[in-house]
């Protein structure tokens, strides 16, 4: 009796450890092929939760438990520029396993050695074919020399940002009239609609504007613009203003009188000043009167 007993506690004991290790295995290697790895920086940056909820990530997001540990001691800091934003960043992933948007796992990778979280990120990055989602810039470096893909959130970020800013002035092709009956519309070479205003009578002609608001929407982007007040006045080179100043400097210096000079240079003087004009000081006369 004592014997089979024995036997069914050793049974159980086996298919107790049987199952730890096959769970403990699932959780440690449940890494997909062609994941998208989150470091600590990513997940304190919060974009990629905004990046996550938009759909546009196909990849399986992998959040190492080594990731979530180093927020832990982040938190328990006694920075509290760095505890805030550890804690900020435990909450960003709360928030990514709960999104239906996309799938996110949380990964039991162990405990880190001397490398540190970093080198942890580019062992499982190179070993399951994965890639690593980032805001630090060294370790950003590291990657692309070993190979490994790299998602930047803060290229992502320069990437998507308009191509034209409130404040810049472009030339565009009007199409159409808008929904005021005073507006006329054009558009970017991106597909953003331009509503310009008082500018119903130039559809069909390209007119430089002034962008003056920009407005996202659910359909898109739409900037609101001004026409730039044209010139009418001819420019002048910036030689021959010069040259034109020069020349009148000269002639108010040959017609100024100069009483400390002796007789003979007043009698030069006057003899330059009785001089017929030349047709150039006669233009600049001109000028200068206009």
């Amino acid at each position: 009796m004592q014997i089979l007993i024995l036997f069914m506690v050793i049974l159980i004991l086996a298919e107790t450890t049987y199952l730890t290790a096959k769970k403990w295995r699932q959780r440690t290697l449940k890494v997909a092929r062609g994941s998208l790895l989150l470091d600590t920086s990513a997940i304190m940056d919060g974009r990629i939760v905004d990046v996550a909820k938009s759909g546009i990530i196909t990849a399986e997001i992998i959040i190492p438990r080594s990731v979530i540990r180093e927020m832990q001691l982040l938190a328990d800091k006694a920075d509290s520029d760095k505890r805030a934003r550890a804690r900020q960043g435990l909450e960003n992933a709360r928030i990514l396993e709960k999104l239906e948007t996309v799938n996110v796992n949380v990964v039991n990778d162990g405990y880190v050695d001397q490398g540190g979280v970093d080198e942890r990120l580019l062992a499982l990055a190179k070993n399951y074919d994965a890639s690593i989602c980032t805001t630090d810039f060294n370790l950003n470096k590291v990657a692309k020399v070993v190979g490994i893909t790299v998602v930047n959130v803060n290229e992502l970020s320069q990437m998507l940002r308009a191509q034209v800013l409130p404040g810049e002035t472009i030339e565009i092709q009007l199409i159409q009239p808008g929904a005021n009956r005073e507006q006329a519309v054009g558009y970017l070479d991106d597909g953003t609609m331009v509503v310009v205003e008082d500018a119903k009578n130039l559809i069909g002609q390209k007119l430089r504007v002034e962008i003056i608001r920009s407005l996202q929407t659910e359909a898109g982007r739409m900037m609101f613009a001004k026409k730039t007040a044209p010139s009418h006045t001819k420019p002048v080179s910036a030689f021959h203003s010069d040259q034109l100043k020069n020349q009148s400097k000269n002639n108010d210096h040959r017609n100024k009188p100069n009483f400390n000079k002796n007789r003979q240079n007043r009698s030069n003087s006057y003899r330059e000043q009785t001089k017929p004009a030349s047709a150039e000081d006669s233009m600049v006369q001109l000028a200068n009167k206009k």
